[in-house]
């Protein structure tokens, strides 16, 4: 009753009833922007045009097959780089720590033999005594050559004891000179700043001696395994007595190389401890190749000296690479590295400036045990 009331209403203002009551069954209409729907025979309405239309079984079931392909490729991908970053990583890790161990060997060695005192000192005698007073007597030992004031009054001394800021002269003349408040330095170097060999051969027959000489014996001196230096090597006038021992295993527990180090008037050695390992992962060198090699000269003097040291080190990486899965191994080789303070001296030697060759102090005799 209310449509056929409201269809008398419109009808008075012109507007066809049938429009109204009766709407047409296709609700899809052309618009200028988009297309809201279309018509089916069914009476039902599918949408289009929107970006909601749906994906059948088998496109879905592709879909994913190819996402499993890509992130397949991706993984193997990345597994890859990180394998290639562990196996440079366990190579640097190994060529760094060898490469600091040999660059500290090459500057120690390079400046074993130097010879100085810690402090300036200043002497005060008389001409004819055998005893003078010194300002300090560190870094002092018997027999040791001192050079004495300046001037015309220069003259080199050779000590024959150590007292309490005294010191008393080898000469049975005493002094030439009178000194008061005179410098006092030393010059020239250590003979065997560089301990030399005491035989040339190891206990497998492996020379570690480029040449042998016998112009002195040096018990209980540098081996192939064992490198013996003292001096000034840091330059800050205090002489250190340092040992290098060479210690490889197989490469399922392999060894370490060590530095002990000690002031070169030590009462006693220190044992070694794993505090004064150098590198780990060492390993025994191809061929029975030493360690340490040397190459020695005679002088004057009758001393043996140490002209060059070669340096021969292998190690592995501490893991295993993860792409062979094998441990990675290096030999490191520094040939030829020269104590250039005690070349210096041999040179000395040769032309048979005999005051300026320094002996080895008993101390370090002592440390050679």
């Amino acid at each position: 009753m209310l449509q056929r009331g409201i269809a008398r209403k419109l009808t008075a203002f012109g507007v066809a009833a049938s429009s109204f009551v009766h709407p047409p069954k296709s609700n899809c209409h052309a618009s200028p922007r988009e297309n809201v729907c279309s018509a089916t025979q069914s009476g039902r309405s599918r949408w289009n045009g929107t970006g909601e239309g749906g994906f059948s079984l088998l496109e879905l079931m592709v879909s994913l097959a190819i996402l499993s392909l890509v992130i397949g490729i991706i993984s193997t991908g990345m597994m890859q780089i990180m394998n290639v970053q562990g196996t440079i990583k366990n190579r640097t890790e190994m060529h760094t720590g060898v490469r600091n161990a040999t660059e500290l060997m090459q500057q120690e060695i390079g400046q074993a033999g130097r010879i100085s005192l810690p402090a300036s000192v200043t002497l005060s005698g008389t001409a004819g005594s055998q005893t003078a007073t010194v300002s300090s007597t560190l870094g002092m030992f018997p027999n040791m050559y001192l050079n004495v004031d300046a001037g015309d009054n220069y003259e080199t001394v050779q000590v024959n004891a150590v007292g309490t800021g005294t010191i008393t002269t080898t000469a049975t003349a005493g002094f030439t000179f009178n000194h008061t408040g005179a410098p006092v330095n030393v010059s020239g170097g250590f003979a065997t700043g560089i301990v030399p060999p005491d035989s040339c051969t190891t206990s497998s027959g492996s020379a570690y001696c480029f040449n042998q000489t016998t112009a002195s014996s040096y018990p209980n001196g540098s081996t192939g395994s064992v490198l013996k230096l003292y001096g000034d090597i840091n330059r800050d006038g205090n002489i250190l007595y340092v040992e290098y021992t060479c210690s490889p295993g197989p490469p399922s527990a392999p060894g370490y190389l060590y530095r002990n180090e000690m002031l070169f008037d030590a009462v006693s050695k220190t044992p070694i401890d794993a505090r004064m390992v150098l590198v780990g992962n060492l390993l025994p060198n191809p061929g029975g190749t030493p360690c340490f090699q040397y190459q020695t000269a005679s002088g004057n003097s009758g001393n043996t000296y140490v002209l060059d040291v070669a340096v021969t080190l292998t190690v592995q990486t501490q893991l295993q690479d993860p792409q062979t899965h094998q441990f990675q191994q290096e030999t490191k080789a520094l040939l030829n590295v020269s104590p250039r303070n005690v070349f210096e001296t041999w040179e000395l030697d040769t032309a048979k400036y005999l005051e300026k060759i320094q002996p080895m102090p008993a101390s370090v005799t002592a440390l050679l045990q």
